[in-house]
């Protein structure tokens, strides 16, 4: 679901609650030094479950000292993200 691809970690499924959880687990497991770059260009449907996901990434990197960032994230995430009030917490 996620694989390493140059200086960044490329996601590649959808990132929906029947996911979520080994998402989130893999992210976790993949985190670098210093900050981590998760790709979502191949993400091609999301729910609420994926913020869930994403701060779950940041939070353990901050607990770790170290950063996430996210790019190409799909404008579904983004739309929910500005929904529930969290767009400025994203780590664009």
């Amino acid at each position: 679901m996620i694989r390493p691809s140059g200086d960044r970690l490329e996601v590649e499924a959808a990132m929906t609650l029947a996911n979520a959880a080994a998402l989130l687990d893999e992210g976790k497991k993949l985190l670098g030094r210093e900050e981590t770059v998760f790709d979502l260009a191949r993400v091609d449907s999301v729910d609420s479950s994926a913020l869930a996901v994403v701060f779950g990434w940041q939070r353990e990197a901050a607990g770790a000292r170290r950063a996430i960032r996210i790019v190409n994230p799909p404008q579904d995430l983004l739309s929910l993200a500005q929904m529930y009030g969290v767009a400025e917490l994203l780590p664009l």
